[in-house]
């Protein structure tokens, strides 16, 4: 996979961005600020990623998409790398849902639990989301210490 950071045109991103947050005015608060990074295999976008430095010593982030025919395939997994690559000696925060397979990628990938936001998604979003079965309510914080 070939990776690219955008820093123009991140609008055309939306459709996939949107698979890894489901409410677009939630995306559009951090995607301007964000650094976006693009995933290709063979010419064809297959993933995303949005990250946001929150100080000198921690990024976020933000955003992890990969579309759905290119899952389980190792594109997500060489996406974090390439941002602990980017952003060495940062500590890297992410924020997710309670979805057991998502939590289990996150720390098959040596992430570790940090902390927890109270309903984070039924506060902040207009519909409820559902993945596996769990309807998400807190927001679940990993990390990944350097």
């Amino acid at each position: 996979m070939k990776i690219k950071e955008v820093s123009e045109g991140k609008e055309a991103f939306m459709p996939l961005l949107l698979e890894g947050d489901e409410q677009e005015d939630m995306v559009r608060r951090y995607l301007w600020r964000g650094r976006l990074y693009a995933g290709y295999e063979a010419g064809a976008l297959v993933a995303v990623c949005v990250v946001t430095e929150e100080d000198g010593s921690t990024v976020e982030i933000k955003n992890l998409a990969v579309r759905r025919d290119f899952r389980r395939r190792g594109f997500g997994r060489r996406m974090l790398l390439h941002v602990e690559s980017a952003w060495p000696g940062r500590t890297i925060m992410l924020g997710t849902g309670e979805t057991p397979s998502t939590l289990l990628f996150y720390h098959k990938c040596g992430y570790s639990y940090s902390h927890t936001i109270k309903n984070f998604f039924t506060d902040n979003y207009r519909s409820p989301i559902v993945e596996e079965g769990v309807r998400l309510r807190d927001m679940i914080y990993l990390h990944k210490k350097p």
